[in-house]
């Protein structure tokens, strides 16, 4: 069980990160899922590996426009598990990721504050104060176009102080003090003890759709096309299912 996010350079990743000798013999699936999949796929990769502990599951989190960027680089990739369906989408219109796209869990958001809401925020409209310090993913990522799209559909027009290349980057900024407040994934803050959720209601929210398929083989991607679509299976099945509501998703 490696994590890649460690790694600067991607492509390079199975080398800079290395499997140990012991490792040798598992077969690899490389997994390339949004931020906000963090915990649940923690939790799916050690229960995945425990019925198959043959295979040996490695992640990499990070932004989903990042991921699909790096996967059309040629970065060592089976699996790619995104916020929108749209960014599958455009990974299997380049060829990079065999379709169809399967949507597994869906997600909504929320407002994230500091704990015990100390600026009193108690809807969108509140963070148009000027005197709130408010961060926002980037719209290139989909936390930062669903968040663009409820603030727009609500009136509502925010000068963000930064632009976060994931939804965990606004969530941490959040949560260590540097940031008012956010526009998160509600799953986002149920690990985090810092931060609290300020509920948007469902007429001015978003439903966001994670999509998962198993990236184009190449040589530079080194990988067991039987266990990347056996890995795929059991996100899509009763064991992924139940894990991924146990961390609040929807489920189609």
């Amino acid at each position: 069980m490696i994590s890649l996010a460690g790694c600067t350079a991607v492509v390079a990743t199975l080398s800079a990160c290395g499997r140990s000798d012991s490792d040798a013999d598992t077969v690899p699936v490389n997994v390339f899922a949004a931020s906000s999949l963090t915990e649940a796929f923690a939790r799916i990769e050690a229960a995945y590996e425990g019925e198959y502990p043959a295979t040996d599951v490695v992640i990499n989190f990070a932004g989903s426009s990042a991921l699909a960027a790096q996967i059309r680089e040629g970065a060592p990739a089976n699996v790619f598990a995104s916020a929108d369906l749209a960014t599958l989408e455009a990974a299997i219109a380049f060829g990079d990721v065999a379709g169809p796209p399967q949507v597994f869990a869906t997600n909504t958001l929320a407002i994230a504050v500091e704990l015990g809401n100390p600026k009193n925020i108690r809807n969108l409209r509140d963070l148009a104060a000027p005197e709130l310090i408010v961060v926002l993913a980037d719209t290139t990522v989909p936390a930062g176009k669903y968040a663009a799209e409820v603030l727009a559909a609500s009136g509502v027009s925010v000068t963000p102080a930064s632009l976060e290349q994931n939804v965990r980057a606004v969530l941490s900024k959040v949560a260590l003090g540097e940031a008012d407040a956010g526009i998160v994934y509600r799953t986002d803050l149920a690990s985090e003890s810092n931060a609290q959720a300020v509920d948007i209601p469902t007429d001015q929210n978003v439903v966001a759709e994670y999509a998962i398929g198993s990236v184009t083989s190449s040589d530079d991607r080194p990988g067991d096309a039987a266990a990347t679509a056996q890995f795929i299976e059991f996100v899509l099945g009763p064991a992924g299912r139940s894990t991924l509501e146990a961390a609040g998703f929807g489920l189609p």
